[in-house]
């Protein structure tokens, strides 16, 4: 195993920190500590909590899109495809113990006061809708008289209320459900 670099460990303890604690309670002597560096370390790579909430956001937006290639590799059939993407979402939830969207949660912590973080989160929302819509596009080819624009909102936003209803609840039924509802939206 390749020993981790200063940068790398910085970002992976702020980006536990922010998860967990939030960011707004996550202070620089914290992270400073967790990570096990010097305080100069720190402003070598990131010149401010901002920037490293940068590389926060951008390191967790990777590996969602990577860590769902790699959920759905195997699966060709675009159909099943869609339904990995629920599958993986549902795996989210329990690997982090219900702790929820790490966007939603950024952009409810800081919303519009940071209007960088916003607009990241926004795109980051718009990229997933983007796969899905390519997904219902490549299902949706040869058959008829499906609304592929419609299916895609649907899709996204089921899954979004899935993810908060599960963090709410502490439990993955809302995955199942919104399954069943797909199911029955794709003909």
């Amino acid at each position: 195993m390749k020993k981790e670099k200063v940068q790398e460990r910085i970002i992976r303890v702020a980006a536990d920190l922010f998860y967990r604690q939030g960011f707004n309670s996550t202070g620089i002597n914290q992270i400073i500590a967790e990570a096990d560096i010097a305080i100069g370390s720190l402003y070598n790579h990131f010149s401010s909590k901002n920037d490293l909430l940068q590389a926060y956001l951008i390191k967790e937006e990777t590996e969602w899109f990577q860590g769902f290639e790699e959920h759905s590799a195997k699966i060709s059939d675009p159909g099943e495809k869609i339904f990995s993407l629920i599958g993986y979402r549902k795996k989210l939830q329990q690997s982090s113990k219900f702790a929820g969207c790490h966007f939603i949660k950024i952009i409810a912590e800081v919303g519009e006061s940071n209007p960088a973080v916003s607009d990241f989160v926004q795109n980051h929302k718009e990229k997933q809708k983007d796969m899905i819509r390519t997904l219902v596009n490549e299902y949706a080819e040869g058959k008829k008289n499906i609304n592929t624009e419609m299916i895609t909102e649907h899709i996204f936003l089921l899954i979004e209320g899935a993810v908060v209803t599960s963090t709410i609840n502490k439990s993955t039924d809302s995955f199942d459900q919104i399954q069943k509802m797909i199911e029955a939206q794709l003909p």
